[in-house]
This record gives C-alpha cells, sequence and structure tokens, in this order.
C-alpha cells in the first residue's frame, strides 16, 4: 500500500491551500479535465504560462502551484525532501479535488511525481508527462557509472549557490534556453532569484541524493517523456533514456535542438505533443 501524510489540505484565502506548516500557492485556469503542473528547480508556477493558456483554451482545466520556498508559497524552514514535496503534490490534489487529473513535471518536479505515485498510488492520476527529468538519478555511483561525480554538485552548492548565485544565473540561463532574448533570461532570472537560498540547496541535494530506479519500473500510468538533444542539467542518455527504459508504458519524444527549457523554447512543439498525449486517453 503506498505511504501517505494524514493532514488534510484545503483552500483558504484565494489561491492559497493550506497544508501542515505550508501555505502554497496556486493558479487555477480554466475548466474540464484537470492537468496539474509541477515546476522544476528554482522554477515557479509562472513558468507554465504557454502551456496552461494553450491548454484551458482547449477544453482542459490548468492547475500549477509554487513548491514550498519557491514564489509565492510560504518558506517554512524545512520540508524540502521528495517525501515531504510529493506529499505537498497531494495536498493540492485533495484541496482541489482534482480526479482523473494528468501531472506534467519538469526537471525536478518530475522526480516529485514519481515519488507522489510510490507514497499516494494512481487512483486520481490518469496519465503523466515528464519534461527534461532529472530521473532515475544523476550522481555517480556504482549502479551509475556515467552519472555525475558528488563532488562536482557539493561544488555547486558550496562555492556558486551560496556565494553568487545571481552570477551563476547569468553564466547558465544561456544552456537553459538557448538564444533567448534578454528579456526571456531576465524573467527565468527573477523566478530563481525569488526562491528561498535553504529551498534551493536542499532541494538541490534532495535530486543529487535521489535513486528512483524501482519507483519508476512501478509507474502504472502511461508515461509520454519530452527530452532535449542539447540538456546539459539532464543530459539524455543519463536521465531520459534510461527513465523511458524503466517505466512501463513510456513514450520518448526527443528534441534534437532542444535543452533543458525546452518548454519555453519549443512551446509549439511541446505544446501540440502534451495536447495529443493527452486526447489519447480521452
Amino acid at each position: 500500500m503506498p505511504l501517505q501524510r494524514h493532514t488534510r489540505a484545503y483552500t483558504a484565502a484565494p489561491n492559497t491551500i493550506i497544508a501542515g506548516d505550508v501555505n502554497l500557492y496556486y493558479r487555477d485556469w480554466g475548466r474540464g479535465r484537470p492537468v496539474l503542473f509541477v515546476a522544476g528547480w528554482s522554477m515557479c508556477s509562472d513558468s507554465w504560462g504557454y502551456q496552461m493558456m494553450a491548454l484551458c483554451r482547449q477544453g482542459l482545466r490548468c492547475i500549477a502551484f509554487d513548491r514550498r520556498g519557491h514564489g509565492r508559497s510560504s518558506d517554512p524552514g524545512g520540508g524540502y525532501d521528495l517525501d515531504t514535496l510529493a506529499d505537498d503534490i497531494a495536498a493540492v490534489i485533495e484541496a482541489l479535488d482534482l480526479r482523473d487529473v494528468v501531472l506534467v513535471g519538469h526537471s525536478m518536479g518530475c522526480n516529485e511525481i514519481v515519488r507522489y505515485l510510490t507514497r499516494h498510488g494512481s487512483a486520481r492520476v490518469t496519465q503523466v508527462a515528464l519534461l527534461g527529468p532529472m530521473t532515475p538519478g544523476i550522481t555517480l555511483s556504482a549502479s551509475n557509472p556515467h552519472g555525475v561525480d558528488p563532488a562536482l554538485l557539493q561544488q555547486f552548492r558550496s562555492t556558486q549557490l551560496l556565494h553568487d548565485f545571481p552570477r551563476w544565473i547569468e553564466e547558465n540561463v544561456e544552456p537553459f534556453v538557448p538564444g533567448a532574448g534578454p528579456r526571456m533570461r531576465d524573467w527565468l532570472a527573477q523566478m530563481a532569484l525569488q526562491c528561498s537560498l535553504q529551498a534551493l540547496h536542499d532541494c538541490h541535494l534532495c535530486v543529487e541524493d535521489s535513486d528512483m530506479v524501482a519507483e519508476l519500473e512501478a509507474v502504472d500510468v502511461p508515461v509520454l517523456l519530452i527530452a532535449g538533444a542539447r540538456d546539459v542539467s539532464a543530459p539524455l542518455e543519463l536521465t531520459a533514456r534510461r527513465t523511458s527504459a524503466l517505466v512501463p508504458d513510456c513514450r520518448l519524444v526527443v528534441h534534437e535542438d532542444a535543452a533543458h527549457g525546452m518548454f519555453l523554447t519549443h512551446v509549439e512543439q511541446v505544446n501540440g505533443e502534451l495536447l495529443e498525449f493527452i486526447r489519447a486517453e480521452v
């Protein structure tokens, strides 16, 4: 049986869900079958605007929320582990009474969705879309010989994140959205700089510690996986290809000219793939 947190979640102030010790900001557009978006590390619900606008105009209800410590949600000073973050997804689903929901995640959000399925099951979920996933694991280990040296990940946290994060953003936004204009880069930087530094640090660490092989093998709903061949944050062979080989019912779409932020640089393609995938289950 899946594990779950027994904390009742409910809506309070407009666009706010109270779940235990955290207030989660959310936006809810349109009517119809619900699609719940989970943002990547350092991003918030704003980042999904292009997908939400397109899908809600096609008769879908689009919901996105800010992860704890991100965007407009509260910063409770803890809970930046996959179990708690997955429980926050469950809180949103419970508070809004979402059923027959499609979960869409990007980057770290994919890890949270997989953990949600592990802890809470798929009774309310019919499909999952994973964009630029960090699954099944990115860290070098005996079972992941092509992973990233954990010393490099620790170096990022200690010498860049905790010393000059704005500079790191400036230097790394181009690989995230190659060719994007200055206003797009500024917008992404603004979202990241709104986040709690503790949330950024601890969430980065929890992704480093993730090993989701067994959990991916147990996913029991159809999965669409969208990846970019130019992704330097989640290299294709390390993440998406391994993930697609583990999930029982998975379709992998690779954009050869796309990077980690493909949902911002390849909007029409990604939106079309999401809509086709969702409609296939109607």
